[in-house]
């Protein structure tokens, strides 16, 4: 049975996605990653949660869209994503009309995305490395590269560029990058992989939100935040690499 850690409306996803009604958002316990500098790490990797049944996780659904969200947020879902399906599709017997987001690590396997057209409004995935050997060090993903970038490929053939419409993302892809320090992320590499295999007018979440969690407080490198240079760097990535379409996070210096 599908493990939940929380649902309720959230505010702090990128705009389209939370809007001015919030997103609702429903966190799975557990991830396809064992990310070393994690900040939901007591959710992600020490199993805080809840057993639910699929009529159970319909409900929450459901009182999400009585509460007037925008979407119907799924985060870290994969590897509950049979159960998922079936309460998707009571809930949808019920009166569901959200569109869904499939919040996700982007480690994935494309047979199982496959099973995901049509169910899946909006992917939300993260690009979190371009090179193998740290995604294997420090969030313990084999082939993140090949496996990220397969699944990338296969969300946007399903759900193609990001569509807004007043204001709000109704489908599409947007996908996340997060800067790390000393570019263990390798987001040039990134970016220009997003916008010369998947499409010019991709979409991107940019975001400088991170800060030294769980184990990394004693890496040798993710010990700290980004630093402006960092950041002013991966800004000219974006620019560089004919970005015009998402969000970037506004970096703040700390003392």
């Amino acid at each position: 049975m599908p493990v939940v850690a929380s649902y309720n409306v959230h505010h702090g996803e990128e705009p389209p996605i939370s809007g001015s009604r919030g997103s609702g958002t429903i966190f799975f316990s557990g991830c396809t990653g064992r990310c070393i500098f994690c900040q939901n790490y007591p959710i992600s990797q020490l199993g805080s949660g809840n057993e639910v049944t699929e009529d159970c996780l319909a409900e929450m659904m459901l009182e999400l869209q009585d509460r007037d969200c925008h979407n119907i947020n799924l985060v870290t879902p994969t590897h509950f994503a049979p159960s998922i399906v079936a309460a998707i599709r009571l809930a949808a017997s019920k009166g569901l009309r959200l569109p869904i987001v499939y919040n996700t690590s982007g480690y994935e396997r494309v047979e199982i995305l496959r099973l995901l057209d049509g169910i899946v409004d909006i992917y939300l995935p993260d690009a979190k490395y371009s090179s193998d050997t740290p995604a294997q060090e420090l969030s313990g993903f084999k082939k993140y590269a090949e496996k990220n970038r397969t699944a990338l490929l296969e969300m946007y053939r399903q759900v193609g560029n990001l569509q807004i419409r007043s204001g709000i993302a109704v489908r599409g892809l947007l996908v996340r990058h997060l800067i790390l320090p000393e570019n263990l992320a390798g987001t040039d590499e990134t970016l220009k992989y997003l916008t010369s295999e998947i499409s010019p007018d991709v979409y991107i979440s940019l975001m400088d939100q991170y800060f030294p969690a769980y184990h990394a407080l004693n890496h040798k490198f993710l010990y700290r935040r980004v630093n402006s240079d960092e950041y002013m760097k991966a800004l000219q990535s974006f620019d560089d690499n004919g970005l015009h379409n998402g969000w970037i996070q506004e970096h703040i210096e700390m003392a």
